[in-house]
């Protein structure tokens, strides 16, 4: 072991939390160091199964976990994630990384100058980068499989997909890797690989976190939340990574509304429904389960219908293909044969479609998210599935659905679209299922991530949400 000998280890990293490896740091149990090489270690034994890394920023997190341990040997405050290891979606900048968005074009990019905002908050809380993980190209995918790196591998399951787009986030974390992770979710990505990898995920508010310095995919959706395998972890981060950005037009003047001393507040005062109608409609046997034993545990009824929720999903496909084949024309235009052909193909369809079209898109979509506000007024929480089934088979392209026969690839989104096209803060737990874990989103109102991890907690609490250990490592 490295450890320093102002430190009395008295405690290994491995299996530790994100809470408590701060806190061992902070009190000298542990050093960031030992902390950083365990991490270190870990993804050289096991992310060879996983594919979730596709780059490991080792002396950089050497350096910092060194300074970490100077600061708490002087006596220093090191931050509430003293120590803690976490890694990045690979379409967040990294000082020194091209930034690739999981693409091959990207590759040819000059080294970014400077972190992304929401790693730098990170790191000003004491936590250390180890890395960027892998993801689906230019984040226009639900299954983690990347033509260019090779399929994230789900933790519980090897054959099995991760989900996507933010899959090796989603892998690194449900597979103790590290106990932290950073993705996007424009139309799931954060939601749809926790579900499938068996852990929690927050996609916040939209414009509640910073996007600076981050590859963007539609930035009238784009949200970028971490990934953990408890709420405390998660709750620890997003308020690390809270605050107003000028470098983030849609993140400029909230304030920051930090959520930890919350979280074990009483639940009993809520008014919580079921989302019927679509959301009960369009599932497999586990997610019904999944929902329904999360309802069971906070002792609820009720049902509520998300008004066209359908026809939100289908608002939300004509403004993700337009706005995103929008943003990558050059590229199409230039190196069509250097993207994954299914992404490509996306995209031109997506700069084909009529702008009449997508107006009438955006204008269902003002009205559809004034619905959704107004059920706000009655109930505080909206429990539905997050995947309408668990993890498919690596390499899977269609699955049964209600007697009809659909694509895997941009069909496993089918809950989780109609919530991020109107911003709403989620987040996804884990309900640890035999063989697959699932998620159920627990879906509140704009800026009230605070109930919807209060929520999450209690479960938690309750042992119905939980984050399995990996059993394909």
């Amino acid at each position: 072991m490295s450890l320093q000998p102002d430190f009395a280890m008295t405690a290994h990293s491995d299996g530790l939390s994100a809470s408590e490896i701060a806190e061992a740091v902070r009190g000298r149990k542990l050093s960031a160091l030992d902390v950083t090489e365990a991490a270190l270690a870990r993804i050289a034994k096991h992310d060879p199964l996983l594919n979730s890394f596709t780059d490991v920023t080792a002396e950089r997190a050497r350096a910092k976990a060194r300074a970490i341990d100077a600061a708490v040997t002087a006596g220093q405050n090191a931050g509430p994630l003293a120590g803690v290891p976490f890694a990045v979606k690979n379409l967040f900048d990294v000082k020194g990384l091209s930034t690739r968005a999981g693409s091959k074009i990207n590759r040819d990019l000059k080294p970014s100058p400077r972190d992304a905002t929401l790693i730098e908050r990170m790191e000003a809380a004491g936590a250390v980068l180890v890395g960027a993980l892998n993801m689906g190209e230019y984040a226009y995918d639900f299954t983690g499989e990347n033509a260019h790196d090779g399929p994230s591998r789900n933790p519980h399951d090897l054959m099995r997909m991760t989900g996507g787009s933010s899959g090796g986030s989603g892998g690194a974390v449900g597979g103790g890797l590290v106990p932290l992770a950073l993705g996007s979710d424009t139309n799931g990505s954060i939601r749809v690989p926790s579900s499938f990898c068996g852990i929690f995920g927050l996609k916040p508010t939209y414009g509640r976190l910073s996007r600076a310095r981050s590859f963007p995919f539609v930035y009238s959706f784009d949200h970028l939340g971490p990934f953990a395998r408890s709420v405390t972890d998660l709750a620890l981060s997003y308020d690390a990574m809270q605050g107003p950005d000028p470098e983030d037009a849609a993140c400029t003047t909230r304030p920051a509304e930090p959520v930890m001393s919350l979280l074990a507040e009483d639940i009993g005062g809520l008014r919580i429904a079921v989302a019927g109608g679509y959301f009960q409609n369009n599932v497999f046997p586990e997610a019904t389960e999944a929902v329904a034993r999360v309802a069971k545990a906070l002792g609820t009824t009720r049902t509520v219908e998300i008004p066209e929720a359908a026809r939100a999903r289908a608002a939300a496909y004509v403004i993700t293909a337009s706005e995103g084949a929008s943003l990558h024309l050059d590229r199409l235009r230039r190196r069509p044969s250097d993207f994954d052909f299914a992404v490509r193909d996306r995209l031109l369809a997506g700069a084909m479609i009529p702008a009449p079209l997508v107006d009438r898109a955006q204008k269902f979509r003002r009205w559809y998210r004034a619905k959704v506000l107004e059920l706000f007024k009655s109930v505080d929480v909206i429990l539905a599935p997050a995947t309408p089934c668990v993890a498919p088979k690596l390499g899977q392209t269609t699955f049964m659905l209600d007697g009809v026969e659909m694509l895997v690839r941009p069909n496993m989104g089918v809950h989780t679209q109609p919530i991020s096209f109107i911003g709403l803060p989620v987040v996804a737990v884990p309900v640890p299922l035999q063989p697959m874990p699932i998620g159920v989103q627990i879906i509140a109102a704009p800026w009230r991530e605070d109930i919807a991890l209060r929520v999450a907690f209690a479960l938690e609490r309750a042992g119905v949400a939980s984050a399995p250990p990996p059993r394909g490592i």
